[in-house]
């Protein structure tokens, strides 16, 4: 499968970056969004991704630039004539929430009838949800953010690869099992060298950095601090447009040993 960032900022544009959305197209299955900000159409499009082609989008939670896309997701669908249903997964409050921002931006939106279903599933933390359409198990993990309604670190499990997000949170305890044995762990690193409230600090991954036995670990959603010190980052940083190509087989490894880029 071809995992790409499309958006990898944080909420403000900072670095000139894309709010959070991460597209993954396996080999033999519809494409999924996780997360779709607000600009994630435009970031789809500079791209060459069609967002008609996407047919699952998986939220971590309720803030504008992890959620506040899919309005334009869905009217884009109408106007394009999509026939193809949309399934949106999110955490607890993702139907009432989608159904108040449609009417503030586009009032009436959300009573229109249209080719196409939007099937809306919500999932709690500490819940697993399976999708047999498109060969998915997600588990969702309780993130410490605070969003109006609950957060969610996600794990997902897809063509025999796992792939983890931590979604917008706070060191928790639990990271370490969201990322275990991952293909790929897409964490937020937002500061370096302060503390904001709800969100991860490099310098937490740097002291728990022997427990994220992911293969490989890639900092998103960063502020201008962290974009300041790039060149120095003890983590590999995404941008918008990085590519992830993961095998249907791993090689032989010990599945507990850290990737060499965080040794």
């Amino acid at each position: 499968m071809r995992v790409t960032i499309a958006g990898s900022g944080d909420a403000f544009g900072s670095g000139g970056r894309f709010q959070a959305c991460t597209h993954i197209a396996p080999s033999h299955a519809p494409a999924i969004l996780i997360d779709c900000g607000t600009t994630s159409l435009t970031a789809l499009r500079s791209l060459d991704l069609d967002p008609g082609e996407v047919t699952l989008v998986a939220v971590t939670h309720l803030h504008g630039d992890h959620f506040g896309g899919l309005p334009f997701l869905i009217l884009d669908g109408q106007f394009r004539r999509r026939a193809t249903d949309l399934r949106i997964i999110g955490p607890p409050g993702t139907r009432r929430r989608l159904t108040e921002t449609m009417e503030a931006l586009f009032p009436g939106s959300s009573t229109v009838t249209r080719r196409f279903r939007t099937v809306i599933d919500e999932i709690a933390p500490d819940e697993t949800l399976s999708v047999p359409s498109h060969g998915l198990h997600i588990e969702a993990h309780p993130a410490d953010h605070s969003a109006g309604a609950p957060a969610l670190s996600l794990r997902l499990t897809l063509a025999n690869r796992t792939l983890a997000f931590s979604g917008d949170t706070a060191w928790t305890p639990g990271l370490p099992e969201v990322a275990a044995d991952s293909d790929l762990f897409l964490c937020e690193g937002y500061t370096w060298g302060r503390k904001v409230p709800g969100h991860l600090e490099v310098t937490d991954l740097v002291n728990n950095r022997e427990t994220l036995t992911t293969r490989r670990l890639l900092l998103t959603h960063p502020s201008p601090d962290v974009l300041d010190q790039q060149a120095t980052l003890p983590f590999e940083l995404a941008s918008d447009g990085t590519t992830v190509d993961i095998a249907d087989s791993r090689p032989p490894s010990d599945p507990r040993r850290p990737p060499s880029h965080l040794t």
